[in-house]
């Protein structure tokens, strides 16, 4: 197998600064990570350099909430095209949701993602099972078919899981198995109908809104449920200032519980909707300018524990339907680290060592990857990013089916330029995949 070393590049270090290195890559792993450019490989027949000219290289970024449709809404996404989307942001482990049709929850299914995933040869894919039978909250689904057949754990994502004793009794069984449950967290009887956020947007345009205790409540029961049975619990998409508070507190007294965030809850309030452009439609919902600064609070003291994009791809016809009728979810692989990148390091508010870790070794540890790291003998999933690098996000040029996002011409720094997934590049800028 080549043999490839990325030379002057720039290595986030223990410290959290930059450091001029070399890195080696062979056998799909880092063989290593040195300073002095003097006993390096020379370019050869087995032996490929590569010059990063003082680019960035990150461990590849991890995302633990995606949606790539398939099966079932390939003409939004198919694993495929939602993994080439994922490398070209930088991605090289996603883990993908299982509201899809038919739902994953099934072994059957779950063989299905991950012999696509195989053929697609790009991210790595790791699959999420269903908690109950099709998500319609009525009967658990065979946990422990569902992790024989590679299920990395459980979730009704996109709907919540509304009845307690059902949502005990998936944290018993995943607790015997050593699994985590993954919440949606949604009360339905506040939600019906309702397409933003209760605040001014809604109220400018006499639309009902979703309060944020519809999530809230959610993660209050299930910190409860989680101290009654030990589970692994982690929440999705926390947008709610409410959310961050009852997750800190349960941390503080030791339960188990995790937790993510998305870009789009950090970076856009509700006043930012500039009209009834469902681009700007998602699930939970953008929410008060006082819900982002709790957001951010959290995940900079660590009760929320890392960056996942929930990339949740629709097509145009179906986002044209408008505010109140089209489906909820925005597009988030190829902006994510540009999006936080712009908006908080190079601002000077967040360190860049510290959007890295929310990005890789956090989720890493989170979920016991043996991945996120940059280092001898760790799998060589890297990401190199040019930080001067700017230009407008433009969704024709997105790898996604999807187009739907609301930062179509925003100027972005901070661009993935190459991803390597067990030392394979599997795509530059300049060569594509």
């Amino acid at each position: 197998m080549q043999m490839q070393v990325i030379r002057n590049a720039k290595v986030i270090n223990e410290k959290g600064l930059l450091e001029d290195k070399h890195i080696v890559i062979a056998d799909g792993l880092i063989q290593s990570v040195v300073s002095e450019a003097g006993a390096l490989p020379e370019a050869g027949e087995n032996v490929r350099i590569i010059d990063a000219e003082g680019k960035l290289v990150t461990p590849g970024f991890i995302d633990m909430h995606v949606h790539l449709r398939e099966p079932g809404y390939e003409h939004k996404e198919t694993i495929e095209s939602g993994s080439r989307s994922a490398v070209k942001g930088g991605f090289t482990t996603i883990a993908c949701m299982p509201n899809t049709r038919p739902v994953t929850d099934s072994p059957e299914t779950v063989k299905l993602i991950l012999d696509k995933a195989s053929e697609a040869n790009l991210a790595k894919v790791l699959p999420y099972a269903a908690i109950t039978r099709n998500e319609l909250g009525r009967e658990l689904t065979d946990f422990e078919a569902l992790k024989a057949a590679g299920a990395i754990g459980f979730t009704d994502d996109g709907v919540g899981v509304q009845n307690a004793q059902m949502m005990k009794d998936a944290m018993k069984k995943a607790k015997a198995l050593g699994m985590p449950v993954i919440a949606h967290c949604e009360d339905d009887s506040l939600v019906k109908g309702a397409c933003v956020t209760e605040g001014k947007f809604a109220q400018q345009h006499g639309l009902k809104g979703i309060p944020n205790e519809s999530e809230a409540i959610h993660v209050g029961r299930d910190i409860l449920l989680t101290e009654a049975t030990g589970v692994h619990y982690h929440v999705c998409h926390v947008s709610t200032e409410q959310s961050v508070r009852l997750i800190r507190q349960a941390k503080a007294i030791g339960i188990s519980v995790t937790a993510e965030v998305c870009p789009h809850h950090l970076v856009l309030s509700d006043e930012d909707i500039p009209g009834l452009d469902a681009n700007w439609k998602m699930n939970p919902p953008l929410r008060t300018p006082r819900d982002v600064e709790a957001c951010i609070e959290g995940l900079l003291d660590g009760t929320l524990d890392m960056i996942v994009t929930d990339h949740a791809p629709h097509s145009a016809e179906e986002k044209a339907k408008g505010m109140e009728l089209a489906p909820f979810g925005i597009v988030g692989f190829e902006t994510a680290f540009p999006l936080l990148y712009t908006k908080f390091v190079a601002t000077g508010k967040w360190d860049l060592a510290l959007l890295v870790k929310r990005m890789t070794s956090d989720p890493a540890r989170v979920f016991g990857l043996a991945t996120g790291v940059l280092e001898a003998g760790a799998a060589a999933d890297l990401t190199m990013i040019d930080l001067e690098a700017e230009k407008e996000v433009n969704p024709e040029e997105f790898a996604t089916k999807g187009r739907n996002t609301p930062f179509t011409g925003w100027k972005l720094k901070g661009w993935p330029v190459m991803t390597w997934v067990d030392g394979e590049m599997k795509w530059s800028e300049q060569n594509g995949f």
